[in-house]
């Protein structure tokens, strides 16, 4: 069963790869049968690997993608194909952009392939709730069917949550928590889960920096919390860690620091 397995994955991921350098826009249509077989590959992956990923560099730290297929495909050019380069992704791979069927597709297929060299962390969007209004729910309907869009979800509900690498940068896809006292908590988080509207996993896939305030006030989205630079500094210096590194928010450039660099924010998707 394996081997059939693999080839089918060998197959999407070359199927996908088949409009590179091509006009974008330009469809890949998987069948649904073997989109099926890999959301239940990548699924068993995720849950055999820790809701906290603990890695080590090098590798390559890419931030929301949101279904902006060639670009994704562009990225991987500039930093290899995997397994060329490893990578770590944070998350919002579905909704807004066009093509958000290719770009998970894509990403599932390498994590299956390369499960210990190629990570995808939880995004917000990694949720039913969100990718019923922002586009992923009508793309799997038009394309496909109702029915794989849960399959989907219910895949999203097992992805980790948050990575740490050479135990001194903490990736998540949003930001800190006010509840996180050690990361035995992340590693409990028992899975699958969907968003909650508070708590843990809440804030690593919501919360925002802000640096107009010190310590913890309401987030603007309606959801978590913003933290001030003070907050990032006590966090770091209690773990003994170097930077917090996290996406969610349009930057410039596809970067940018915060609170004295101790906090980066990685955005992937241009001109979104």
């Amino acid at each position: 069963m394996k081997k059939t397995e693999d080839l089918a994955n060998d197959e999407i991921i070359e199927k996908c790869l088949e409009v590179k350098g091509g006009k974008p826009g330009k469809l890949v249509q998987i069948p649904e049968g073997q989109v099926k077989s890999l959301c239940t590959s990548a699924r068993v992956i995720f849950l055999d690997q820790s809701p906290l990923l603990e890695l080590e560099a090098p590798l390559k730290i890419c931030g929301d993608v949101h279904g902006q297929y060639h670009d994704l495909l562009r990225l991987f050019e500039y930093g290899g194909f995997p397994p060329e380069s490893n990578y770590l992704f944070l998350g919002d791979y579905v909704d807004r952009g066009k093509q958000s069927l290719e770009t998970i597709t894509l990403l599932f297929a390498y994590k299956v392939k390369f499960p210990e060299n190629f990570f995808l962390l939880r995004g917000n969007h990694e949720c039913a709730s969100i990718t019923r209004i922002y586009g992923f729910y009508d793309e799997c309907k038009r394309r496909y069917n109702i029915k794989l869009w849960k399959q989907f979800c219910d895949v999203f509900n097992c992805m980790p949550v948050c990575a740490i690498i050479d135990e001194k940068i903490i990736c998540m896809h949003g930001g800190l928590s006010p509840e996180i006292t050690s990361f035995d908590q992340v590693k409990r988080i028992v899975r699958p889960t969907d968003v909650p509207d508070t708590g843990l996993i809440c804030d690593l896939l919501w919360a925002d920096p802000d640096k107009d305030i010190s310590g913890w006030a309401e987030n603007d989205r309606g959801v978590s919390f913003i933290f001030g630079p003070d907050v990032v500094t006590t966090f770091l210096h209690k773990h003994d860690m170097d930077l917090v590194c996290r996406a969610h928010q349009v930057v410039e450039d596809g970067y940018e620091f915060f609170a004295k660099r101790q906090l980066i924010t990685l955005f992937s998707a241009p001109n979104y």
